[in-house]
């Protein structure tokens, strides 16, 4: 005697099954993205290229901007096939790159490595809360993605006026107020593809990706203004 299974609860398995395959796809992607992050930090601490932009800012900005934007273009563009991953570590790669100018000047304090891993670990308990919260929170929180995405234009206006305004202790506030913003980012990223919101997992990983890496930068810069304070 057999027991057939309600269309909806067949389809609802169907659905989770592919939520948690995306999921652990992700996952393993963006650990895998990692790999060119590091060594694309490492080749530009260790090339001179790091000290190069420090004394470039503006060019470095630029160079930034375009490849970046470009690259996750690429990326998102290709994300069906398998050449969206290569896209992808071509991405990180370049991230690393970019990166590498604000680790070297972090090597140049006395404490640098140690803040190094400080961040490290801050940006790994972060991402372990947020995820852990994303899970928690069962419904859809995809009215969040228009809230955000204002504070991120709002803080990027600001953060180019401060620029110019040059308002002591003003640098501080916009890197705390930086750290939050993708910390809720994370949440609400990780949350739309446990929720079915986000099936793709090559552009998954790329938004989360990119709250990783803006979370890690922004601790390193924390702890730099504090070491800098010493």
């Amino acid at each position: 005697m057999s027991f057939d299974l309600p269309a909806r609860t067949t389809q609802t398995i169907v659905v989770n099954t592919t939520q948690n395959q995306v999921l652990r796809q992700t996952y393993m992607l963006l650990a895998i993205s990692l790999i060119p992050t590091i060594l694309g930090a490492v080749l530009g601490v260790s090339s001179g290229l790091a000290n190069m932009m420090r004394f470039s800012p503006m060019m470095t900005m630029g160079i930034f901007l375009v490849g970046s934007f470009w690259m996750m273009h690429m990326v998102q563009k290709n994300s069906t096939t398998s050449t969206g991953i290569t896209w992808l570590m071509a991405f990180t790669f370049f991230m690393g790159l970019m990166l590498s100018r604000i680790i070297d000047r972090t090597l140049n304090y006395a404490n640098g490595a140690e803040l190094i891993m400080l961040a490290v670990g801050g940006t790994a308990a972060i991402f372990a809360a947020m995820a852990g919260l994303a899970g928690f929170i069962k419904r859809d929180l995809s009215f969040m993605g228009k809230f955000l995405m204002i504070a991120t234009i709002a803080l990027l206006v600001v953060g180019i006026a401060s620029v110019f305004l040059n308002i002591p202790g003003f640098a501080l506030i916009l890197t705390v107020i930086c750290l939050v913003l993708f910390s809720a980012y994370l949440m609400y990223d990780l949350n739309q593809i446990i929720n079915g919101g986000q099936t793709n997992y090559i552009t998954a990983t790329l938004t989360v990706y990119l709250n990783v890496y803006n979370i890690f930068s922004t601790l390193l810069s924390l702890l730099g203004i504090g070491s800098s304070r010493e």
